[in-house]
């Protein structure tokens, strides 16, 4: 296992849709292992492919209240229904949070990083987390979510926490005071 760079707005391939896989082998086991190293190193409860610079459909999370890991290769979110609107941060964005409005009930079809189906209903916060990453695999980023004068806002806001990294930070979080947490 390894601790990967985090890729930060916009630098691709965050805002490009991801591919599918067209098969699960071993290599995407190991990027699974790497990806849920990286997001616990990172003290995220979320990550995507393209996070990590792989446009790939796949992403890994952890439910902090019901303590629950998944990885979910080429998921497809149907059914949605509720509105909740709750805060929002990225790996991709640090330190920037906004309001998001969420379903707050989804149905998800995905694989796992062994290639198993899976088909589950997911409430709550593990349906922001899914929502949250399946929109990185579409190109979306929690700000594009946003009314157009918040965007702006945040747009601003994230710009001045980008010109504020270290020069070497700019392009990847884990430098600078990005790190991996101890």
């Amino acid at each position: 296992m390894a601790i990967r760079d985090i890729v930060l707005y916009p630098d691709d391939p965050l805002t490009q849709k991801a591919a599918p896989y067209e098969s699960v082998g071993p290599e995407v086991a190991q990027l699974a292992a790497d990806m849920f190293e990286t997001m616990e190193a990172f003290d995220g409860c979320g990550l995507a492919g393209p996070q990590v610079g792989v446009s790939k459909r796949i992403l890994v999370l952890h439910e902090p209240e019901q303590d629950q890991r998944l990885c979910l290769v080429n998921p497809e979110i149907t059914e949605p229904e509720g509105s909740d609107t709750g805060e929002e941060g990225c790996l991709s964005l640090p330190r920037v949070f906004a309001m998001v409005e969420r379903a707050t009930r989804i149905r998800v079809q995905a694989l796992d990083e062994r290639g198993r189906r899976l088909d589950f209903e997911a409430t709550g916060l593990l349906a922001r987390i899914i929502q949250h990453e399946v929109d990185h695999l579409g190109g979306v980023v929690f700000i594009d979510r946003l009314d157009i004068l918040t965007h702006e806002a945040k747009l601003q806001e994230w710009n001045d926490v980008r010109g504020q990294l270290a020069p070497a930070a700019r392009g990847s979080a884990a430098a600078a005071e990005l790190q991996p947490s101890p």
